[in-house]
């Protein structure tokens, strides 16, 4: 059984240069990914700087990390220019960067209906969610992009060069419904989930959303080999100890997990943690300065 790669939340809390000392402090670490929540604000926590603009700035100040969102929606998101940032990110960082890419929440404290209009109901937004993610495909691989869809337009879109990596960035869905599944697995190169549970133990939910995401893969004659567990969110004790983190990395690797992903710890916050066991973990399972990601 292969141990689990690692990677860390970053908080977009704090300006530069001191951010830029966070990220390189990540690399430095070991973790194999640094990624970042694409919100307007998150659950009214202030300050908080946008995603791609941090992307960059870290792409600049890193040489080996891979970076990314985690994840980006429709709630506030354009295909257009938002492509068009993906592809310069991807240049800046010299093909480190993937996009984790969901349906969008639905707090109001966070960015849902921040443009105004109703409220999408459950079933729009995951319709705008597959047109979403159909036509950013399309801009990334495409040299010119021609869309009229029901929620989004492209007109005569042009991204050449195109994306450092080939045929494009790759994409991390977040989906645990039947339509998010067939979802990623049609253009996902990654999947990741939040282990919240639903009805049982985070393990058996867990357990459940990989053989849907296996059933969903074999439709589509594709394979996902990023399977990604965002912790944080199920009540397991990760950050209690090194000992508590081996055991349940154990645990999801068996179950099909390749990738875990730890909140770098926030004083105040229920993303807190001892720094010194965060750091052991990281030492312990992250690759080494100079190392291959």
């Amino acid at each position: 059984m292969t141990p689990p790669k690692i990677g860390t939340v970053m908080w977009p809390m704090q300006s530069w240069p001191d951010a830029g000392e966070l990220w390189r402090r990540a690399e430095d670490l070991g973790f194999r990914h640094a990624w970042v929540y694409d919100h307007i604000a998150w659950r009214g926590t202030t300050p908080w700087y946008d995603a791609y603009t941090t992307l960059a700035a870290a792409a600049a100040v890193t040489s080996r990390v891979r970076i990314g969102t985690l994840v980006t929606s429709p709630n506030f998101r354009h295909p257009v220019p938002t492509a068009h940032a993906i592809k310069t990110i991807d240049h800046v960082s010299g093909g480190r960067l993937a996009i984790g890419i969901g349906s969008g929440g639905t707090r109001r404290a966070s960015d849902a209906g921040v443009l105004g209009g109703d409220d999408w109901t459950p079933g729009e937004r995951a319709s705008r969610f597959a047109e979403w993610v159909g036509l950013l495909d399309r801009l990334l691989r495409e040299p010119e992009t021609t869309f009229e869809g029901e929620y989004y337009t492209a007109r005569e879109v042009v991204l050449e060069p195109g994306c450092v990596q080939r045929p494009r960035v790759p994409f991390v869905i977040a989906g645990n419904g039947p339509r998010g599944m067939r979802l990623a697995a049609r253009h996902g190169a990654g999947w990741v989930t939040s282990g919240r549970p639903e009805g049982g133990t985070a393990q058996e939910t867990v357990r459940s959303r990989l053989e849907a995401l296996d059933a969903a893969c074999e439709a589509e004659g594709r394979e996902i080999e990023d399977r990604i567990l965002l912790t944080g969110f199920s009540g397991e004790p990760w950050l209690d100890s090194t000992g508590s983190f081996d055991d349940l990395a154990g645990r999801y690797a068996e179950l099909g997990v390749t990738e875990i992903v730890l909140h770098w710890p926030r004083p105040g916050s229920p993303f807190d943690a001892d720094m010194k066991v965060f750091e052991s973990i990281a030492e312990k399972y992250g690759t080494g300065p100079g190392e291959g990601r």
